[in-house]
């Protein structure tokens, strides 16, 4: 079985192809899919409440759903 390599890129493709910086959704996402826990609140290196807040600023808008008649 062939490792992979890890990339040392800034950027990631998201699953609508767009290119976008590595955020703290990427490597929340990221630690899930490898099978392995958030830190827990007010540890080392654990987001703050302002990381989120941050990255809420940034993050892409999702399209309004129309409502049914």
């Amino acid at each position: 079985m062939p490792v992979k390599k890890k990339s040392s890129s800034k950027y990631h493709t998201t699953k609508d192809g767009r290119r976008v910086k590595k955020g703290l959704y990427y490597n929340i996402n990221k630690k899930r899919k490898e099978g392995k826990k958030m830190r827990k609140k007010g540890a080392k290196g654990a987001p703050k409440a302002s990381d989120f807040k941050a990255a809420a600023k940034t993050a892409k808008k999702r399209p309004s759903k129309k409502k049914k008649k």
